[in-house]
């Protein structure tokens, strides 16, 4: 779980997993597996080192590098 802020600066949590896609659009937009959108505050390259430590503590990273998705 990773959490961001809303375009009001309210937080929430939100599953990483989940997460299809992050763009900034300008505003960083999140797309999730199940095709809903969010806008969140928070920066691109942020919501990116989020999801990558998330994915290290519960140890996914090395499926994330298997997909030829790690930089």
């Amino acid at each position: 779980m990773i959490t961001l802020r809303r375009l009001n600066d309210e937080p929430f949590v939100l599953n990483a997993v989940l997460i299809e896609q992050v763009q900034s659009l300008p505003d960083t937009t999140i797309s999730l597996i199940n095709g809903k959108k969010i806008v969140v505050k928070d920066k691109m390259d942020e919501v990116v080192q989020m999801i990558t430590a998330y994915y290290q503590r519960i140890g996914l990273q090395h499926v994330q590098k298997e997909a030829g998705e790690d930089k």
